[in-house]
């Protein structure tokens, strides 16, 4: 099984002066991920929990939305010429009767870790139909200050990132700012695969009263992510793009960027923002 992180000698040069010394790397492999067998797609990501970033990635696609269209997940043996098994390839098996989208061919194979589903074939084809619509969901009330102290509550859960300095994170909170799940990958898409994942293992799909919180920019991908499983708050600490505005505002989505300290910016869904109990304390 790859190692989250491995060593590797690097020329330190401080202030005019030089020295060797060990680094730690965030490790980065390929995973191919097969659906009933067949070849699916391709993303670079840091090992493990590769079985929720499956899983996590197959409800992003449309493929499951629940725990019961999961039969199992398992690890390819004879993955490689010589019959070994290098824990980078998993084979996806969906229950019986679970209808599976024609996405093979939407989508490129190939899936970097920055770039996620920007393989897609047309806008259309990623503006998948969620069975867990959020427009739907209970009505979820947060105050501005429940937001403003996650990005810290995050940070202090990157355990990886604080050895290497390299890894997005992506968390799971309750509606009263109670964490509930974080992951941590070299690409920012995979980290939010593996919590949505995780939750379909456990069977909390939809996660109609969570909020979750990314950290880097929030993409349009990052936005449909949310919206497939079912999330109705998505928070970043950078910017969105435009594209992750439209898909909010057409779809529920409450969409929160620059969440840094006491300031933020609420792009869409700002019903879901207590801000008439922060104005009155203000």
């Amino acid at each position: 099984m790859g190692r989250v992180t491995e060593r590797r000698k690097v020329l330190r040069i401080r202030d005019g002066a030089v020295s060797s010394r060990p680094d730690t790397l965030v490790a980065e492999e390929p995973l191919e991920i097969r659906l009933n067998g067949k070849p699916l797609a391709i993303t670079m990501r840091t090992p493990g929990d590769d079985f929720a970033l499956a899983a996590g990635f197959l409800v992003s696609e449309g493929v499951l939305a629940n725990g019961a269209d999961l039969q199992n997940i398992v690890y390819c043996a004879g993955a490689t010429v010589d019959g070994s098994n290098t824990y980078n390839v998993v084979d996806v098996k969906t229950a019986p009767g679970v209808v599976i989208p024609d996405i093979t061919l939407e989508r490129n194979v190939y899936t970097t870790s920055s770039c996620g589903l920007c393989g897609k074939a047309s806008l259309d084809a990623v503006r998948t139909t969620t069975r867990h619509p959020v427009a739907d969901t209970p009505a979820l009330r947060v105050e501005p200050e429940l937001l403003a102290g996650l990005p810290d509550r995050l940070r202090a859960s990157q355990r990886v990132f604080d050895r290497t300095g390299g890894l997005h994170a992506a968390a799971l909170f309750d509606e009263d700012g109670e964490l509930l799940d974080v992951r941590e990958d070299v690409g920012r898409h995979n980290a939010v695969d593996k919590l949505v994942g995780r939750a379909l293992q456990s069977g909390n799909l939809p996660l109609s009263r969570t909020i979750l919180l990314v950290s880097g920019r929030a993409s349009f991908e990052l936005a449909q992510k949310a919206v497939m499983a079912g999330v109705p708050m998505l928070a970043a600490v950078s910017a969105p793009s435009s594209l992750a505005v439209d898909l909010a505002a057409e779809t529920g989505l409450t969409l929160v960027g620059f969440l840094r300290g006491g300031s933020m910016n609420v792009y869409a869904g700002e019903e879901r923002i207590a801000l008439r109990a922060a104005a009155a304390r203000g």
